[in-house]
């Protein structure tokens, strides 16, 4: 059997840690696709994962991590299917077409 030349396509495991509905950390994330003070929108291994509340900041994006810090007051965390996700990419590959 040939070898991938040290390429892996190996998933990163999607987890939610919600400290006191004011920090908020997701792993497995693999683009973002908008985010303003009401909502941030994100592409998960597990679907479109929507976080909605109010003066939301993101302190932290990894996207070669899969990982994203948000802080403010949470009060919604909205999952849609994995098939509602548009071939068109997030906003950071629209960005950098």
């Amino acid at each position: 059997m040939a070898e991938n030349s040290g390429i892996t396509n190996q998933r990163i495991p999607h987890n939610i840690i919600m400290e006191d509905r004011h920090h908020l950390t997701v792993s497995g994330v693999s683009d973002i696709d908008s985010f303003d003070e009401q909502s941030v929108v994100v592409y998960t291994e597990m679907g479109e994962l929507t976080v909605k509340g109010n003066d939301l900041h993101i302190n932290r994006l990894s996207l070669e991590m899969g990982e994203l810090l948000v802080e403010g007051d949470i009060y919604a965390l909205i999952y849609a299917d994995k098939e509602e996700r548009q071939s068109g990419g997030g906003f950071f590959s629209k960005v950098f077409r």
